[in-house]
């Protein structure tokens, strides 16, 4: 049975080499963990701050040692944890350096033992072993759990602040002290990147449709920022120039409800008018329908856009008598209209695209000079008509010609020239 003063000398040992056993421990930790410390003057962590974290651990492991029944002082390793957490080093090489610490006290030990050749401090070494590698057990718990805690802490402050600048953009209000540079810096986004702006509706009050869509993205490489309101999941994408179809793709693919992209652009001060692009490419997808639909380049498609009361004056102006027919013969007529002026005039090419024959499409691109009093050869007839078509486009049925109209009809994600 081992007798208390052996314990008892080991522990006064110990107790009166800590700041020795500190300092060996952390010199051993700066030549053998790389990435722990840059080098040793400036690091992650200070060596005198680890030399002070290492002393106190040493001191509760010592005392426990003297007592066996004393209860382990763990309060340490808790902050330790949070610290090294918010200090950015890898909770690996947290656990191994401290690790390497008791290592250190389990080694002085031996060779104090091994020394002074005593019967009654190699018996009370053997029991000391597990005194240590429980608090090296106990400790490593405690650390983990709260570097965790506190890591996943750091992470939910970094989304609302990321949300926060992402709000910031899509609105045109930066901070007082910011502008859109140090925002994009804060997002990561690289300074010759192009970018878009992405809106999807929610499933539900505030709940994402594009599941983890921030990393989804960046695991393809694409940096992007993301705001989460109770209709729409909103995000801002950068990307080079050369990847603007495999952004559009990854973002094709898990794309579970109505999401509409904006234009490419390269200066960030302009996310507040591509977000209403983006907005406006939504809403000329059916509701209750999933898919993404990109705005249309055409500076025409934007134009209408930003001026909603004027849209309404162009399309009433220019297809009013077309919107006035039978709900059948309006489809009809509009949507040849839009696939003529997608294919470039080509009353062949539309045909194939709507199943019907050549003849079919010429005779209601007749009606529809007939009813709107405009030529198809004419260029300013065709200017008027192609920017009513555009207005119709991108505003619903219902924010022009409520209740009757129904939605527009022909505005497949799928095209190639998507509408705007």
């Amino acid at each position: 049975m081992t007798r208390p003063d052996g314990r008892l000398q080991l522990a006064a040992w110990a107790e009166k080499n800590i700041a020795r056993l500190a300092d060996d421990a952390c010199a051993q930790v700066a030549d053998r963990i790389a990435t722990y410390y840059r080098d040793r003057e400036s690091g992650l962590v200070s060596l005198d701050e680890l030399r002070q974290s290492f002393a106190h651990n040493l001191r509760s492991v010592v005392a426990a040692i003297g007592d066996p029944h004393a209860e382990l002082d763990l309060d340490a390793s808790d902050r330790t944890g949070r610290r090294r957490a918010k200090q950015g080093v890898p909770l690996p090489e947290v656990l191994r350096a401290y690790r390497i610490c008791f290592a250190a006290l389990w080694e002085a030990l031996v060779e104090h033992v091994q020394q002074t050749r005593q019967p009654a401090l190699t018996d009370a070494l053997i029991a000391t072993a597990g005194v240590i590698w429980r608090f090296t057990d106990e400790h490593a718990v405690v650390l983990t759990e709260a570097y965790r805690a506190a890591t996943a802490e750091l992470m939910l402050a970094e989304q609302r602040r990321r949300s926060a600048v992402v709000e910031a953009v899509l609105t045109g209000r930066p901070g007082p002290e910011s502008g859109p540079w140090e925002a994009a810096a804060l997002l990561g986004f690289p300074a010759d990147a192009l970018l878009i702006v992405v809106a999807a509706e929610t499933h539900g009050l505030a709940k994402e449709s594009l599941a983890n869509v921030e990393q989804r993205l960046a695991e393809k490489g694409f940096v992007s920022g993301w705001r989460l309101t109770p209709a729409q999941q909103l995000g801002i994408v950068s990307f080079p120039a050369e990847r603007e179809e495999e952004v559009l793709e990854t973002l094709r693919g898990f794309a579970d409800a109505r999401t509409g992209v904006s234009p490419p652009y390269a200066s960030l001060p302009e996310t507040p008018r591509a977000l209403r692009l983006a907005r406006a490419a939504l809403a000329g997808l059916e509701p209750g329908t999933a898919g993404l639909r990109t705005f249309d380049h055409s500076p025409l498609a934007a134009l209408v856009v930003y001026e909603p009361a004027e849209r309404r004056r162009l399309a009433e102006n220019v297809l009013g008598e077309v919107l006035r027919q039978p709900a059948e013969d309006r489809d009809l007529l509009l949507e040849t209209l839009d696939m003529y002026l997608e294919q470039s005039g080509s009353a062949e090419r539309a045909a194939t695209l709507l199943y019907c024959h050549p003849n079919t499409v010429r005779n209601r691109l007749r009606r529809i000079q007939e009813l709107t009093g405009r030529s198809l050869t004419e260029p300013m007839d065709v200017a008027e008509l192609a920017a009513a078509a555009y207005a119709l486009r991108v505003a619903s049925a219902t924010e022009l010609w409520a209740p009757n109209a129904r939605k527009r009809p022909g505005v497949s994600p799928q095209r190639s020239r998507p509408p705007g």
